[in-house]
């Protein structure tokens, strides 16, 4: 073996956490540190960090998993509704316009770190800088919340599945009212088959959210196998999943195709589609609906869960991710467009029989109380006409409504009020009902499982980066993590269920996710560097980012998230959230104010997903080791910083010879290594020295075994840790 001294360059190798005392506790303005650079063939070679990563099976199913996880529920029921509400086809515009300022940029942000860095969320975020490890806990915590409840959904569509195996649109069993002369018969013609249904029958809702009950066996039941479906899907991560999107990720699009053929030969389906797409520019002057369309954008792609980061890290790093962002951005927008169409289309329809069945009724009044000409045998064309003309007072004393078009289709709902109320009851007057009926469910089932499977491997892959969690088998971790999940999930399977799945999704998921996407950008563009950023783009694709998305990453991006955290504050103190109770004395759902207990656990959760930010940051930056939870053995490793992170990192690259604790070290092409110290007698202005293995032909176990001596005189030994062969410790010897 030889040995040589010479100066060391600027450090850019992967370096030791701090050790900054000695072993008698004093301090040393002075340390040693240990770097591992350049390359050695047959000696300590070790792959690329991430080779031995899972990775797609072929481009398509990572393009599916994506499709999947990203075109979700939300593109079925939430963004029609926006649609509705917020101006029509005017609202394309501020939706395709946040689209390329906020979602686009945000989406390659995640995508390419974890494709440059092959690690989880929480491996990424400790790469940058140890600081940021909470950013990735943050993201796990806020993705645990959201796996919990979103599960429950999936649940309720598998009680309306098998419920709609029947043989005829009568004997689907929210066809009709019970007819037992009964209160329930009673409570059911005050609201309408199809809402007693989901309320009493598919809940069981309970008066408030304080008053659960115990839980409905058969919802129990329908959970226990939602989260052992999803088990089977993601125990072997994208090995096992991989296989499953090619299902979950195209059904939809051929259930939309069937229902989209089916709905525009429907009578009033033109008029269902006319008024979701009119434009009401005036509109866009309300900041609300930009607001809407900010939100609409960053939640429908999913961003901020950390599973895009994660199914970016399982490419190869030649992948073109900036293409693939594009392609699955547009795919997402013209998927929400062409499903509001199909939707409205059916409810345009549905819209068209309720408007005859109304005017029926109506001329039978009319006729029985001999206005204005009516007779029993009247048309419906008359009515149109003479309606306009009635005297306004006979109007409010028998109660007509007027059976207008625009009246039905303005009466909008979302989420599960227009899945399992309002598109239920349209089914009913589609041949063959239950066809229609299982179709749709399933449709809403491949959605749900495919974010399902998102949501669960952005969890899975923080966890497994964690060094404790190593030893044990991914269906092992999987199988616990379902499992506590389907206990602490019972709580939606009460009668208080829906009312407490709306709290959770109003305050679970909201405040934590925008901060960590800020945090990501601010992270990415500011801390690793835009540039370097950049660089890894061109590197990976041979493109390199232009002016679009350095201005959307650096100004326009984070501006745009920090007014969607801003303003979702604002609107949560100012008009404090609301659950729909069911009344059943009056058949309706009543809008009541939650419990400040309840309002107390919502607290509790936002905090949950943001406080692990700053306790890392404090516990890593005053390095109370004896706190700091090890996290990220085993995923960190140092890279060469921007000028903006030289200040934050300049009291972590240095390693005291005297301390004795062990430290553990991540060889990168390990095949050349360098012990420097500073003299502690001589001034920091002094080169550094070093001591070189550089023989070729010595054997791995030869330079595992081998004692090496510091300038200082400090002999130190490697040796590798456990039964891994990437960790390593460096011990004092004397």
């Amino acid at each position: 073996m030889a040995a040589k001294a010479e100066p060391i360059g600027p450090l850019n190798g992967h370096e030791l956490a701090p050790l900054n005392t000695r072993a008698d506790g004093s301090e040393r303005p002075h340390g040693v540190t240990i770097v591992l650079q350049g390359s050695r063939s047959n000696s300590l070679q070790r792959d690329v960090p991430g080779d031995d990563r899972a990775a797609w099976s072929g481009k398509l199913q990572f393009f599916l998993s994506i499709i999947g996880y990203s075109v979700g529920l939300g593109n079925i029921w939430r963004f029609p509704y926006l649609c509705q509400q917020n101006g029509g086809g005017a609202f394309l515009i501020p939706f395709l316009i946040m689209l390329i300022l906020e979602g686009i940029p945000l989406f390659l942000i995640e995508m390419a770190i974890g494709q440059k860095m092959r690690l989880g969320s929480l491996g990424v975020w400790n790469t940058i800088h140890p600081w940021l490890g909470g950013i990735g806990i943050a993201s796990c915590v806020v993705t645990l919340f959201v796996a919990l409840y979103y599960n429950v959904i999936i649940t309720w569509v598998f009680f309306y599945l098998f419920n709609s195996i029947r043989l005829s649109a009568d004997q689907l069993p929210w066809a009709h009212c019970p007819q037992d002369n009964s209160t329930a018969e009673a409570e059911c013609t005050k609201a309408s088959a199809t809402v007693y249904y989901w309320y009493r029958e598919a809940l069981d809702a309970s008066p408030s959210i304080e008053e659960p009950g115990t839980p409905r066996w058969w919802i129990v039941l329908y959970l226990l196998l939602a989260w052992i479906i999803v088990f089977f899907i993601v125990m072997k991560g994208i090995q096992s999943s991989g296989k499953v999107v090619y299902f979950t990720s195209l059904f939809p699009y051929v259930v939309l195709t069937i229902f989209f053929v089916r709905g525009i030969t429907l009578p009033g389906s033109a008029d269902g589609i006319i008024h979701m797409y009119k434009p009401k520019l005036a509109k866009l002057l309300d900041p609300t609906v930009w607001l809407d369309a900010a939100t609409q954008v960053f939640y429908s792609f999913g961003l901020a869960f950390g599973s895009l980061i994660a199914f970016g890290s399982y490419n190869p790093p030649n992948n073109n991710c900036v293409r693939d962002v594009l392609l699955v951005s547009v795919c997402n927008a013209l998927t929400a467009i062409y499903a509001s169409v199909v939707i409205f289309s059916i409810l345009g329809f549905k819209a068209y029989t309720m408007v005859e069945k109304c005017i029926v009724k109506e001329i039978k009044i009319l006729a029985h109380n001999n206005i204005s000409g009516f007779e029993w045998n009247s048309t419906q064309e008359y009515y149109e006409e003479h309606f306009a003309t009635l005297n306004s007072s006979d109007v409010a004393r028998l109660n007509l409504t007027g059976c207008s078009m625009s009246k039905n289709l303005e009466e909008a709902a979302e989420g599960t009020g227009l899945a399992f109320i309002v598109f239920t009851q349209a089914i009913l007057k589609l041949t063959p009902a239950p066809f229609w009926s299982i179709i749709f469910f399933l449709m809403l089932l491949s959605l749900g499982l495919g974010s399902q499977i998102g949501i669960m491997e952005g969890m899975l892959c923080t966890i497994f980066d964690i060094d404790f969690f190593k030893r044990f088998s991914k269906p092992v971790i999987t199988g616990a993590v379902c499992t506590f999940c389907f206990f602490v999930g019972l709580i939606f399977t009460t009668g208080a269920g829906e009312y407490w799945l709306k709290m959770f999704d109003s305050f679970a998921g909201t405040i934590g996710l925008v901060v960590v996407a800020l945090l990501e950008m601010v992270s990415v563009v500011y801390i690793y560097g835009h540039e370097k950023f950049s660089n890894d783009i061109y590197e990976m694709t041979g493109y390199r980012p232009g002016w679009y998305w350095q201005v959307t990453w650096r100004y326009v991006g984070p501006f745009i998230v920090s007014c969607i955290l801003l303003s979702s504050l604002i609107f949560m103190i100012l008009y404090p959230p609301t659950y729909g109770a069911w009344n059943a004395a009056e058949g309706r759902v009543e809008k009541t104010p939650y419990p400040d207990w309840v309002l107390g656990i919502a607290v509790a959760m936002i905090l949950a997903g943001i406080l692990p930010i700053p306790v890392v940051l404090l516990l890593r930056r005053f390095q109370c080791l004896a706190l700091d939870v090890d996290i990220h053995q085993g995923s960190i490793r140092r890279i060469e910083t921007t000028v903006s992170t030289k200040e934050m990192m300049s009291d972590q690259d240095v390693l005291s010879p005297e301390s004795a604790p062990p430290a553990q070290l991540l060889p990168d092409a390990a095949a050349k290594f360098t012990i420097g110290d500073f003299d502690s007698d001589s001034e920091p202005s002094q080169p550094r020295t070093a001591v070189h293995y550089e023989d070729s032909s010595s054997s791995d176990d030869e330079i595992l075994n081998a004692k090496y001596s510091t300038g200082t005189g400090i002999r130190l030994s490697m040796k590798p840790i456990g039964h891994n062969p990437n960790t390593f410790k460096m011990d004092v010897v004397d």
